[in-house]
C-alpha cells in the first residue's frame, strides 16, 4: 500500500541495513566465518540466539542505555555466556566485524534504483552502523558513486531516531528544508519514529508486510524498493 505524493524531493536519505544492503545474509554469513575462525562448530540456532542479542542491544542504544562502543563486545560476551563458549568476545567481535565490512549484497532492486534516481536528487545513507563496517561497504559496493553523503551515528556522536542524529545529518547536506527531504528505511523506531519526531517526510520499506502501526505518522509505505520510483513519480 502506498500514498501519492505531491512534492518533489531534493535530498533522499537511505538506511543501511535492511534498507539497501542486504543485512541478514551478511550477518548470517559473517557470524558462520566468525566461528569457522575460532574452529567452534556452528549451529543452526546460533544465528537466531546472536539475533535476539543483536537486535535488543540495538534498541538499547536507541534508548542510550549502551553506548556504540561497547556494543560490539557486548554483544559477543552475551552470546559466549549464553552458548557458553570459551572464545574472547572482544577478539570475536573483531572477527566478526572485519567479516561484515566485506560483506557488499544488496536488496533487491537497491542498485538499479540508486541509478535511476541519481539524476533526478542527491542521495545520503544514515545509519546507526560502525564507521569501520559501513565506510568499506559502501566503497566496495556498486552504488557508491551514486550516495553524497554517507552519515553514521559513530562518526556523530548520535544514533537514530534521536534528533541530534538527524541534526547533524542536516549540517552534513548543507542544512536543507525538511520539506525536501524524504526519509527512507526498515525500521519503524529509528527511521519511521525518528523522522516523524525530527519533522521530515517517511518511507516505511515493509518487505514483510507488517501491520502498520496507527499511532505512528508515516508518509508513505512501500513493499518493494522500486516501488519508490512511483511514489516520486
Amino acid at each position: 500500500m502506498r500514498d501519492r505524493v505531491t512534492k518533489r524531493y531534493s535530498w533522499l536519505l537511505f538506511d543501511a541495513d535492511g534498507t539497501l544492503f542486504d543485512y541478514d545474509r551478511a550477518e548470517s554469513l559473517a557470524l558462520t566465518e566468525t566461528f569457522q575462525a575460532f574452529e567452534v562448530p556452528f549451529e543452526g540456532q546460533y544465528l537466531d540466539t546472536y539475533r535476539r542479542i543483536n537486535q535488543e542491544l540495538w534498541r538499547a542504544l536507541e534508548r542510550r542505555e549502551i553506548s556504540s562502543s561497547a556494543l560490539p563486545v557486548r554483544r559477543f560476551e552475551l552470546l559466549a555466556h549464553t552458548l557458553n563458549l570459551a572464545c574472547s568476545p572482544d577478539r570475536m567481535s573483531s572477527v566478526y566485524l572485519e567479516r561484515l565490512a566485506l560483506a557488499v549484497d544488496l536488496i533487491d532492486d537497491a542498485q538499479d534504483l540508486l541509478r535511476t534516481l541519481h539524476s533526478t536528487c542527491r542521495m545520503a545513507i544514515v545509519t546507526n552502523g560502525f564507521e569501520s563496517v559501513q565506510r568499506s561497504r559502501l566503497a566496495n559496493s556498486v552504488i557508491r558513486d551514486y550516495i553524497t553523503e554517507l552519515i553514521i551515528s559513530e562518526e556523530v556522536g548520535a544514533a537514530k531516531p534521536k534528533p541530534a542524529f538527524f541534526a547533524a545529518a542536516f549540517a552534513r547536506l548543507g542544512d536543507p528544508d525538511k520539506s525536501e527531504v524524504l526519509l527512507i528505511g526498515d525500521s519503524l523506531t529509528a527511521d519511521m519514529q525518528g523522522g516523524a519526531d525530527y519533522g521530515v517526510d517517511t518511507c516505511w520499506y515493509n518487505p514483510s508486510g507488517e501491520i502498520r502501526p496507527d499511532d505512528l505518522q508515516i508518509t508513505y509505505e512501500i513493499t518493494r524498493l522500486r516501488d519508490l520510483l512511483e511514489v516520486l513519480d
